[in-house]
């Protein structure tokens, strides 16, 4: 399997972390995960490139490297309101010709919104900058609350953390969850968030350690198989039901009816990948009830059968 080519275009000044976001989950070499991705950084002028925190990365590749990608990561772009080469939006039209994927983080929508290629088209970036970008660019659909939006040839992501969503979120588009499960787990990262899921929740304080939901979520993932209502795990947190919803959405941004049914889909996408179980059997197991059921709900938030995804993504 040749690797898929992922390439970050840099500016100056550039934040290393949201380039090293990127790099980390494309370009790391995991112990026992086979690579499935090459990763390079290039700049408009190759060279020496200023950071956001006072050292310099040495860029030897320049726009020509794009050309070769089969993706294009836009890092946060320093200054938003600044003109964009001519030579910088050139590419990146050229490369999406041609039909490379075009990802911006955070700010980078910015630069993205200059190709023309989010005319017309839901995008996001980071909620401090979501009116600047839907002021600028009106052609653009500003989405204020989501953490990315992927239409498959273009995406945006709001700030950095919601950057590393997006990049699993391709990958897991590009290799199945059980792959991207390894990618995350090898970052310490939680199960997946959401693109459509809340870019922020601000609780009126701090939540205490004791209110953390970690232990029912927990509990919740190991037993998808069985019967989970929300008495149920009001119930386990030690909590009012209506006290374990406000917490859902100050600490995830989702109900819990939403969240469960997203871990059930993604427990069925590795059991599709992962076993030769039969559809309802999978159905079964992760408390779906029925492979009708199971086959509606991938319908609806995978666009897709079970049937074609296993097909897709089989490890067996």
């Amino acid at each position: 399997m040749s690797l898929h080519r992922v390439v970050a275009l840099l500016t100056e000044p550039q934040s290393p972390f949201e380039v090293a976001c990127a790099a980390e989950v494309f370009g790391a070499d995991v112990p026992d995960v086979p690579a499935r991705y090459s990763f390079r950084v290039c700049a408009e002028r190759p060279g020496p490139l200023r950071t956001t925190v006072g050292f310099s990365m040495l860029v030897d590749a320049g726009l020509d490297a794009v050309q070769e990608a089969d993706t294009v990561v836009i890092p946060g772009w320093q200054q938003p309101a600044a003109p964009v080469s001519p030579a910088v939006t050139g590419a990146l039209r050229a490369a999406h010709g041609r039909g490379a994927r075009i990802v911006a983080i955070c700010t980078g929508a910015f630069v993205l919104a200059r190709t023309g290629l989010l005319d017309g088209r839901r995008a996001t970036t980071h909620w401090r900058s979501t009116a600047r970008l839907a002021a600028a660019f009106p052609e653009v659909q500003v989405d204020t609350n989501v953490l990315f939006v992927d239409h498959g040839d273009v995406a945006t992501s709001a700030g950095t953390g919601a950057g590393i969503d997006l990049c699993l979120h391709l990958i897991r588009t590009d290799h199945g969850a059980a792959y991207a499960a390894r990618i995350a787990r090898s970052m310490v990262l939680p199960p997946h968030r959401e693109g459509s899921q809340l870019q922020y929740a601000t609780p009126a304080v701090p939540a205490k350690a004791d209110e953390s939901l970690a232990p029912v979520l927990e509990w919740a993932t190991a037993h998808l198989g069985t019967r989970l209502t929300l008495d149920r795990l009001a119930e386990r947190a030690g909590l009012s039901n209506r006290t374990l919803a406000r917490r859902f959405t100050e600490q995830l941004g989702t109900s819990p009816g939403q969240w469960l049914l997203t871990q059930r889909i993604n427990a069925a996408r590795v059991l599709l990948e992962q076993t030769d179980l039969p559809v309802e059997a999978i159905a079964t197991r992760v408390g779906l009830a029925s492979a009708v059921n199971l086959r509606r709900r991938f319908r609806a938030h995978l666009g897709t059968t079970p049937g074609a995804y296993r097909r897709t993504f089989s490890e067996t």
